[in-house]
Order: structure tokens, then sequence, then C-alpha cells
């Protein structure tokens, strides 16, 4: 039996992956959350309640930012691998309050580092960002561009986190991994993504504020995509020589805001008010995933259409919070 930290593991990616990987009888999964207030708690405690009932998983309650807690957890530990999927996300939220994202997206990663480094683990998996691109205007984008004009902190963390994965595999030759996400979406989302927000207001009959007036782009990735590739990604160990490589995670079909929000409609059965605003600051107007490299190593075709995954949240979002 394979033994796996998955950080984050009651957020919205590490939980979906921490089930991916609990399905699989040869894995032993540690997952490590602080479960902070960033968002409503009582969800992450929904999804841990969901993640305890399987035998191979443990949970630890651990801040990536405190070294000793972690060394203390692994010191006596065969561990395989580490998803590290714990971070302070949130585009807007990091310019306003800088100092989190750095203690962390930064510190913290620097500690899960050293854990891999004393641990000799065979694979690191890390959580990067298409933010890491900034506002390019050549598409799609491909792993090779230039992402050294972040429009945010968060995106800049994600940045460092990419820089400082390379120097640690190069040096301590730790196959790396690092997964750059494109608008991940789905049931037992965050509060503070662009779909359930976007459900919440229209099922209240409230005006929704939309930015760049409409004009946005996503690249959206349903999370159970997401975690099927980060499983099949696991087994794909980077060798020599450089031990690391970076992969876009995204189904590669970006889609019009106003598509989106007609899908949202049609599966609420309700319409949007809408209140039209500028382009607010650090937001990208674009995105568009090159998916080839990823494709290339795991084949992965199966995407899920927008129309599939936005029913299957709008049913979530219904049954989580009871409504008819």
């Amino acid at each position: 039996m394979k033994n796996i930290i998955i950080t984050g593991c009651c957020g919205f990616i590490g939980y979906h992956t921490a089930l991916k990987f609990l399905n699989d009888k040869k894995y032993k999964i540690i997952g490590i959350d602080n479960l902070n207030n960033y968002y409503d708690i009582k969800l992450k405690q929904s999804r841990l309640k969901l993640l305890n009932q399987y035998s191979n998983f443990h949970f630890k309650k651990i801040d990536i930012t405190n070294y000793k807690k972690l060394f203390n957890l692994v010191k006596n530990l065969k561990i395989d691998y580490i998803i590290h999927l714990a971070a302070q996300a949130g585009v807007r939220n990091s310019i306003k309050f800088p100092n989190q994202y750095f203690t962390s997206n930064i510190q913290g990663f620097h500690n899960i580092l050293e854990i891999s480094k004393f641990k000799k683990i065979n694979h690191l998996l890390f959580a990067s960002t298409s933010s890491v691109y900034g506002n390019s205007s050549k598409f799609p984008l491909k792993e090779n561009y230039n992402t050294d004009r972040p429009n945010s902190f968060y995106a800049a963390s994600k940045k460092s986190n990419e820089i400082t994965a390379y120097s640690y595999s190069r040096i301590h030759k730790i196959p790396t991994t690092g997964l750059r996400f494109f608008t991940v979406y789905g049931p037992y989302g965050r509060p503070d993504m662009s779909l359930f927000k976007f459900t919440k207001r229209i099922l209240e009959n409230k005006p929704i504020d939309l930015y760049n007036k409409g004009k946005h782009e996503r690249d959206f990735t349903y999370v159970e995509d997401v975690a099927n590739i980060i499983y099949a990604i696991s087994k794909k160990i980077p060798r020599k020589p450089t031990f690391y490589r970076i992969l876009n995670i995204a189904s590669s079909r970006p889609i019009k805001l106003k598509r989106f929000l007609s899908i949202i409609e049609k599966n609420t059965n309700k319409k949007f008010k809408i209140k039209l605003l500028p382009l607010q600051v650090g937001d990208v107007k674009k995105t568009h995933a090159s998916n080839y490299e990823l494709l290339k190593l795991i084949k992965y075709k199966n995407f899920t259409t927008i129309e599939k995954g936005v029913k299957n949240f709008v049913q979530w979002y219904k049954s989580y919070y009871k409504i008819k």
C-alpha cells in the first residue's frame, strides 16, 4: 500500500482528489488541512465527514506553515507521494491581504519542499495556477510561455512556487510536477468562485456584478476530470535530466462568460439580473490553455462538457442547501 499525503484535503480540489485515490485500496491517504475560515468552514467539514467514511483515510489538522508539526507527522512514516493542494486562494483577495499569501503559499510551500527532501519521496505534485500567465494575448497558452508578469500577488506566489520547486527538484533530485489549474468548477466548489456565486445569486433572485462588462472568456475544467488527471499523472514520475515538469491542467475549451451564464439560467430555470462593471484589478480577460503536453503524457480525452458540469453543480447546490 502506498502512503500519500494530500495537503488541503478539505478544500475543493483536495477533497475530490482524495476521493479518487481513496477508491483505489492500494493507497492510504494522510489528509492535512488547517480548516481555516477563508470561506464557510461548514462546507469543509462536510467534505471531511465524507472522507472520514473511508478506512484508508487519516486526517491531521495541521497548518503547513508549522514545520515542526509537519516534521513530527512524517518522521516515522514511509511517504511515497505528496500532493500539495493547500494554499491561500483568490486573486482579488491577494491584493488586499498579501501577507496571508506570503505566509501560506510561499513559506508553507517551502516547508513542503523540505519535507519532500527529508523523506526522499517518489513524486511531489503541487498546485500552480493559470494566473501565472498574466494578461496574455497569445493563445492557446503553452507551458513554455513567459510567466514573469503576474497580474496579482496570488499569481506571483504561485510563480514563486514553480521556481523554488524547480531548484529543489534539480538540487535534491525530487521528482516534481507542477499543475497549472484552469478555472476548476463542480460540486462542493468554493463559494468565492464564479459558478457558486452566480448560482447562489440567481436562486436568491439577486443581481450579479459582471466585471469587464461580461466579456471574460474562461477555460473551465471540471473538478472530477482534474482529480482523474492528478491520479494518472502521479504514476508518471519525471526522470532525468531535470526531474521536473510543469503541465497545464485544462479542457482547452474556453467559453465566453455570457454563454456560461445562459447555461446556468437553463439549469436553474431563472433569468439573471445583471450589473455591468469594468475590469477589476488583478483579473485577466481570457484564459485558454494548450493541453497538448498533458494529453501526450496521459492521453486523457473524456473531458466533461460545460453543459453537464454546470448541471451537476446546480443539482448538487440545490441538494446541499435544500432548495426545491
